[in-house]
C-alpha cells in the first residue's frame, strides 16, 4: 500500500460529480487569485471534462472570475487542427471559452495541426516562457484515466510514460495510427493540486488496480501520479468506486448534493 492515504470523493450520480467537479475549480482558481494574483490550470480531455467544462461555462458564479488572471494550458492533445472534433481545446472552446469573457492570450493550447515532435518542442517552451525563472509548478491540473490506466496521453508501455527529463513528449498512438502531445510526469506530478475525474462502472475495475498499486508502474501510468509536493484527489461516481474498499491506502469520502 502508498504511504499516504490518497483522498477519493465518490459522487453519486454522473451529474452530481461534473456539478461538484466544476464548483471544485472554481475555489481552486479564486484561491489561487487571492494568494498569488494569478491561477495556471491544465485540462484534459473526454466526454465527463467535456460535461464539466459545459457546466462552468454555464455556472453563472464563473462570470464574476478574474479570467486576466487566469491562465488555461492542456495536458494533451490529438494531432488535430482546433476546428476538429477530436480536438481537446475545441471542445473546451465551444463549451467554455466561448460562452466567457476569456481573453484569448491567456489560452495555451498544443498545436494539434503541425508535426507532433515540432508541436511538443513549441508546447515546451510556451510552458517554460509562462513560468519564467520559476519552477514550473501548475496551480491545479485536471486528468481523466482510461480503461487501459492511461493518463493525459500516457499510455501504458510508451516512452513518454518513462520520461524523465521533456515536460512535452510527442506520443504515438499505435492502435489509432496517430499522434498526439502529451504533458509528461516531471511537470504533471510537480503540480499543486491534481484532481483525476472518472465516472462509469467501465472505469471500476482499473480504478481499483490503480489505487491498490504500491508504486508507479507503466503498465498503468495513471498510477504513476504521486505528486512530491502537491495534493491529488480523485473524483469519481459511484458506478466507477464500486469495486473499491476501505482500506489504509485511500481516504472514502461520498458526498451527497441536495438541490
Amino acid at each position: 500500500m502508498i504511504s499516504n492515504p490518497l483522498s477519493v470523493k465518490i459522487l453519486k450520480t454522473r451529474s452530481d460529480l461534473e456539478k461538484f467537479t466544476s464548483h471544485e475549480i472554481i475555489e481552486v482558481i479564486r484561491k489561487s487569485v487571492k494568494e498569488k494574483s494569478r491561477c495556471s490550470i491544465a485540462l484534459s480531455g473526454g466526454e465527463t471534462p467535456k460535461n464539466v467544462y459545459r457546466q462552468m461555462g454555464l455556472d453563472a458564479a464563473m462570470s464574476h472570475a478574474d479570467w486576466s488572471r487566469v491562465h488555461i494550458f492542456f495536458c494533451d492533445e490529438r494531432s488535430v487542427p482546433p476546428a476538429h472534433p477530436d480536438s481537446n481545446y475545441g471542445m473546451a472552446d465551444r463549451v467554455w471559452f466561448s460562452r466567457s469573457a476569456f481573453p484569448h492570450e491567456n489560452i495555451h493550447r498544443i498545436k494539434g495541426e503541425i508535426e507532433p515532435h515540432s508541436a511538443a518542442r513549441e508546447y515546451e517552451l510556451e510552458i517554460k516562457k509562462y513560468f519564467g525563472s520559476n519552477p514550473v509548478v501548475f496551480d491545479f491540473i485536471l486528468l481523466g484515466v482510461g480503461e487501459d490506466g492511461h493518463t493525459a496521453s500516457l499510455f501504458p508501455g510508451s516512452e513518454a510514460a518513462a520520461e524523465k527529463q521533456a515536460l512535452v513528449s510527442a506520443v504515438p498512438v499505435q492502435s489509432l495510427n496517430s499522434w498526439r502531445v502529451t504533458m509528461t510526469f516531471p511537470v504533471l506530478n510537480n503540480a499543486r493540486d491534481i484532481m483525476i475525474l472518472a465516472a462509469g462502472s467501465r472505469k471500476a475495475n482499473v480504478i481499483q488496480r490503480i489505487l491498490d498499486a504500491s508504486a508507479p508502474d507503466l503498465k498503468l501510468p495513471a498510477a504513476g501520479i504521486r505528486p512530491g509536493k502537491g495534493t491529488v484527489q480523485w473524483m469519481i461516481d459511484e458506478e466507477a468506486g464500486s469495486l473499491l474498499k476501505d482500506h489504509s491506502g485511500i481516504l472514502i469520502k461520498r458526498i451527497s448534493l441536495t438541490e
